[in-house]
């Protein structure tokens, strides 16, 4: 996998090729607190960038997680149907959401590195 990217809704998305898995970040869990629902999208479905595409409940909260990109949903982590708290655990690797398959891979390109996301994080506290 490539280097890690990001939005400024606290979403990771990783490219492997032309397909990005994409998830919450470590940040966007730890506001939320304990996961106990994790509704995913349906393989197929055709998203666009911004699109809110699955849903995370916790004991606090819940939130819309949007698409990064562009694309086809060409797999979902159903492991969280059964483990949403993998989301709590291990964010940003066990507990990834859904990927992508994109349609227009300069989005990628657009979204925040490492760096002009950990300056967001650090406004933000």
């Amino acid at each position: 996998m490539s280097e890690t990217r990001y939005t400024e809704n606290h979403e990771w998305a990783a490219l492997d090729d032309d397909i990005i898995t994409i998830g919450i970040t470590d940040y966007a869990q730890s506001q939320l607190g304990d996961i106990v629902y994790v509704e995913l999208p349906e393989v197929g479905r055709t998203l666009d960038q911004g699109e809110e595409t699955a849903v995370v409940e916790s004991v606090k909260a819940a939130g819309d997680v949007t698409s990064p990109v562009t694309g086809e949903v060409v797999e979902v982590n159903d492991v969280l149907n059964d483990e949403p708290e993998l989301v709590n655990q291990d964010p940003e690797n066990e507990g990834w959401f859904f990927k992508v398959k994109m349609m227009e891979p300069e989005q990628y390109a657009d979204l925040q590195d490492k760096g002009s996301y950990s300056k967001l994080l650090e406004s933000l506290s």
